[in-house]
């Protein structure tokens, strides 16, 4: 096949989009195919363009992909029109839909429209859209033109797909699930010299870890407010990796509290998190509140490390840390909730022990990412096979919904 894989954000900007659509085209590449990437200058999370980048386009190969760049708007701004700015100039998976509409009508090949997050449902919770509004309605109508017109809607979680299927009932669906590497996250990835970046001198300390984006949806305040309640405890220590459009603001919160149990680091290289992961007691996976259908990727990894997770959730991610007893589950907005999960788990080394490896073994079981790439495209390829020929794009099909 030859496929082309349109995303805002790839290597070597670093989050977990950027490592799911690069993994999944490294391993259609290494099935035969030929894969081609259209993307922007890497800009994410630090809202500017990467040393080294730049200009109005830009050819590179990455693990025999081959990736075409284009001018982007960067920016860190969480409000509404700054993130329209910086998409409008490439686009957000719901813009990113007409650029695939385009491309798929030009070229006569078949649209596969992922769902990593149901917008604009997410962005009205998350209070960037008012119900209602002019850009709820727009959102809206470009989501159904969308999911109409794509060949096949793939979705993230199991939540994702249940909804598009419940209100398009002509889509033909897939659950291309998040997954996690189980061999580059594993709990012997732990070393001295990751544990060494989390804490100082930190054979006492128990580290609960928060790895990822600082931005409006993961609700990190909460997290802040959970070690102010716990600054008096001997050995629990938080610890915040990664940047984003709310770290400033979090930076200068702690620092006006005089969270001295709370120490932020600076995003790593993909390749430096499971180590860091590993090296964790607790890991923190937190949601500002519910939004339907998101399961972070930073779950699977935490589980994948063999560590306990606290996870601030409804839904999906709730679901599946009690059904396999990876950790601890908090609804989100309850401060007393957090506070005792990380006190429990703090002072139970067995008990963080015990829910570790459950998650570990619930990760090799059922989220390696690899068998789910490779079963996706095994789909793919069934779907290529039995396709009509070129220029006649296959439409949805009610009956052959997985």
């Amino acid at each position: 096949m030859r496929v082309t894989i349109l995303t805002q954000y790839y290597p070597p900007e670093i989050g977990a989009p950027q490592a799911r659509l690069s993994e999944f085209a490294a391993a259609l590449v290494r099935r035969g195919h030929e894969v081609t990437v259209l993307t922007a200058m890497p800009s994410y999370p630090v809202g500017r363009i990467h040393p080294g980048y730049g200009g109005l386009l830009r050819r590179e190969c990455r693990d025999g992909v081959r990736i075409i760049r284009t001018l982007i708007f960067p920016t860190q701004r969480a409000d509404l029109l700054g993130r329209l700015a910086n998409y409008f100039v490439e686009s957000p998976p719901l813009f990113l839909g007409l650029a695939g509409l385009w491309l798929s009508w030009r070229t006569g090949a078949a649209m596969v429209f992922n769902v990593s997050d149901l917008w604009p449902e997410s962005a009205i919770r998350l209070g960037i859209l008012r119900p209602g509004s002019l850009g709820h309605r727009f959102g809206a109508w470009l989501e159904g033109l969308c999911y109409r017109q794509a060949a096949l809607v793939t979705g993230q979680t199991q939540a994702i797909v249940a909804d598009i299927a419940a209100r398009f009932p002509r889509c033909r669906t897939y659950h291309f699930s998040n997954g996690v590497n189980t061999r580059a996250f594993h709990p012997e990835r732990r070393t001295a010299a990751a544990r060494g970046s989390l804490v100082a001198n930190g054979a006492n300390a128990c580290v609960a870890l928060y790895a990822g984006l600082h931005g409006l949806a993961q609700g990190l305040d909460q997290v802040l407010d959970a070690a102010d309640a716990l600054r008096a405890h001997p050995t629990l220590r938080l610890v915040l990796l990664g940047d984003g459009p709310a770290k400033d603001r979090l930076v200068e919160q702690a620092r006006q509290r005089r969270l001295g149990n709370v120490r932020f680091l600076e995003p790593r290289p993909r390749d430096q998190v499971p180590p860091l992961v590993a090296a964790a007691d607790i890991v923190i996976v937190p949601l500002a509140t519910h939004l339907p259908g998101a399961t972070p990727s930073k779950l699977y990894e935490a589980m994948a490390c063999g560590r306990p997770v606290v996870v601030v959730a409804e839904g999906e991610p709730a679901a599946i840390v009690r059904e396999h007893r990876a950790g601890i589950v908090v609804r989100p907005g309850d401060g007393p909730g957090l506070v005792d999960a990380l006190r429990t788990l703090s002072g139970d080394a067995a008990l963080r022990q015990e829910l570790g490896a459950n998650g570990r073994h619930a990760a090799e079981r059922l989220f390696d990412k690899r068998e789910i790439d490779n079963d996706f495209i095994e789909y793919l390829e069934r779907l290529d096979r039995s396709a009509p020929a070129v220029g006649d794009v296959p439409r949805p099909v009610p009956s052959e919904r997985t």
